[in-house]
């Protein structure tokens, strides 16, 4: 009986996190995917109301959409990759990492799998805001006409305000994203059943007989409709980047108890509101809500839409640290917006570069309506390149069978197939924007993961193994260094090979400490690293030891924090008597270099314009000291 009084108070205690984190993941997970409803279905019945609505398209349409989402996200997101974690966190470049500890020869086409999925997605993360703040503000045409002219610069406002505050963290805020997406979800549901009842014969939608039929009988029209279905699942892939932040359960509860009825119940009152007034087709979502409403769904759709952008542009920060980490682009400035989230970071360049996307496409498409033929592309392109690796991690991480996996994925990678060839009808009307975006993101990473190797390769030529210059420098004699006081560490990507600046600074100053430690930072192919494993000493001779410091991929590699562990852990280190020495490259084109003149100068660019790695790995600027030299790449 004790038993069990004990273990009442635990169970509601697990009940309230579980609860608590749902309601989180409504607002970031779902803020994307709950922002749908706004122009689905109105750019879904555009192609097919030129020569009057047909009372099964409309069927056909909703039974389309509900099915997208059953299939897409309740069984490929939900049920299955939520399962497929790399420790816990999610996402393209997670799973990757995951997948490359078995890559073996197909490593190459892993990367540029991975690459093109990461890279669709920051295109995601520009046309998201601009649309998604777009439609919600034109709901303002329907309380008055009047504010037509005014809807871009109210939602350039918006959008400026939004990128502005990112530096200040959504730490304060973010509590009531949940809270507010799920009173969107509810009023969203409400709205739905209230019209459902103008035409019950909208509830045949269920049947995917429908869905089929409409595909069968519209041929290439239904084809472009296709297109603007997919609207529907936009923001899918925010399930599984999100994993880590959430878990699985948490995320697997909010979809089933109020994210997917309330989707479903909004499709479906939308459906028989056109069917019994067809006049509804110009704005379906809005107008199922009476006049006195208007105005308030207007406003709740905005901050709905603010939410789904913050989520965006929140993921688009953590992608990109997580492919600086694995080292697809070069370092960037990294802030830590909280104190005690982890994941809360804050990156300027790619701010701006957002930032700077978004206003451009808000200004040439200027409409949501015009938008949305640019949507749907990066979308269904990262849902391909994310089954094509989750059938590498059913092959490698739960050792299916090839015939298996194949089984199991193939019809879920020919119906993600045939959305993408729907949307790619649309690239002549808008939809070259996110392949260019994602081409040119691609090209970067392609161009900085080549150019880090040939210039490893390059440098590794004149360099001395560790072991022999160890000999070397220790040999007594007349052209021995001379020593001085105190601790040196030589930051190095090699720990086998002398430092450049280890070598720089025994020809030009003669010296060499007392202590002198070869420091190598590993990230390894987990989202963290224990404080147990953070570090690994190896003892050279009496003057040298090789440090290696590990780090997760979803870690700020702070090197000053590491070197507290290893004080506390018994290694004698006094930072105000340390020196940090590195190496700094001046990197001067050459057309034989294997690469072609002119990604030779984007990586120099690339390099350029990188985080000093003393800011980046945190330490203590005033023991630093660096020393040049010049490569020819």
């Amino acid at each position: 009986m004790q038993a069990h009084a004990a273990g009442a108070p635990h169970s509601r205690s697990r009940a309230r996190t579980l609860f608590l984190l749902a309601l989180g993941s409504v607002g970031v997970v779902y803020g994307d995917i709950g922002t749908s409803p706004l122009y689905a279905l109105r750019e879904a019945l555009r192609p097919v109301a030129g020569d009057g609505l047909v009372r099964e398209e409309v069927v056909g349409l909703i039974s389309l959409m509900i099915w997208t989402l059953t299939v897409i996200v309740t069984l490929k997101y939900v049920l299955f990759l939520l399962r497929a974690d790399n420790h816990g966190e999610g996402g393209t470049l997670s799973l990757l990492a995951l997948l490359t500890k078995t890559a073996g020869r197909h490593a190459t086409v892993l990367f540029f799998m991975g690459a093109a999925g990461a890279a669709l997605f920051i295109g995601d993360a520009m046309i998201t805001p601009a649309l998604s703040v777009l439609s919600a503000v034109e709901g303002l045409k329907l309380v008055t006409p009047t504010l037509d002219d005014y809807i871009v610069p109210i939602s350039v406002v918006i959008l400026v305000m939004l990128f502005a505050v990112q530096s200040w963290g959504t730490a304060a805020v973010s509590k009531f994203f949940g809270p507010i997406t799920a009173l969107w979800f509810i009023v969203m549901g409400i709205g739905g059943i209230s019209h459902i009842s103008d035409d019950l014969g909208i509830l045949a939608a269920f049947n995917p007989y429908y869905a089929v039929l409409f595909m069968y009988n519209e041929g290439y029209v239904g084809l472009v409709v296709l297109g603007a279905v997919f609207l529907t699942v936009t923001g899918a892939e925010a399930l599984y980047a999100d994993l880590g932040h959430f878990g699985r359960r948490p995320i697997q509860w909010a979809w089933f108890c109020l994210v997917f009825p309330a989707l479903t119940l909004n499709y479906l009152g939308q459906g028989a509101l056109v069917l019994s007034h067809p006049e509804t087709i110009a704005n379906p979502f809005f107008l199922m809500f009476p006049k006195w409403a208007l105005l308030p769904v207007v406003i709740l759709a905005t901050f709905a839409t603010i939410i789904a952008s913050q989520a965006v542009i929140t993921g688009a920060f953590s992608l990109t640290r997580q492919a600086i980490h694995l080292g697809f682009l070069p370092r960037m400035e990294i802030f830590h917006t909280s104190e005690t989230q982890t994941g809360q970071i804050y990156l300027p360049g790619v701010n701006t570069v957002l930032l700077f996307g978004v206003m451009l496409l808000v200004f040439i498409f200027g409409s949501s309506e015009a938008l949305a033929t640019a949507y749907g592309i990066s979308v269904t392109g990262a849902m391909v390149v994310t089954t094509v690796l989750a059938f590498e991690f059913l092959r490698r991480r739960w050792r299916w069978t090839p015939l298996a996996a194949a089984a199991a994925l193939l019809p879920l990678f020919l119906l993600e197939l045939t959305f993408l060839g729907a949307n790619l009808l649309k690239v002549v009307d808008g939809g070259y924007v996110p392949v260019m975006i994602a081409g040119a993101v691609v090209v970067l990473m392609w161009t900085w993961t080549r150019g880090t190797r040939i210039l490893r390769e390059k440098t590794r030529r004149i360099e001395v193994p560790l072991p022999a210059f160890v000999k070397s420098v220790e040999r007594p004699g007349a052209h021995a260094p001379v020593q001085v006081t105190g601790t040196a560490i030589f930051l190095t990507s090699d720990p086998d090979f002398a430092p450049a600046a280890l070598l720089h600074n025994i020809k030009h100053n003669h010296v060499l400490h007392e202590r002198n430690f070869i420091l190598t930072i590993k990230t390894a192919n987990t989202p963290r690293v224990a404080p147990a494993q953070r570090f690994s000493v190896e003892k050279i001779s009496e003057r040298f030891s090789r440090i290696e410091m590990h780090f997760g991929f979803m870690e700020t590699q702070n090197v000053s924090q590491a070197l507290g562990l290893m004080r506390k852990a018994g290694h004698r280190f006094d930072i105000m008597s340390t020196s940090f020495y590195l190496g700094r490259r001046k990197l001067v084109p050459d057309a034989e270099s294997g690469m072609p003149m002119w990604q030779d100068r984007l990586f120099i660019a690339l390099a350029n314009i990188a985080t000093d790695p003393s800011d980046y790995f945190r330490l203590p600027t005033n023991r630093v000291v660096e020393l040049g030299s010049h490569v020819v790449i």
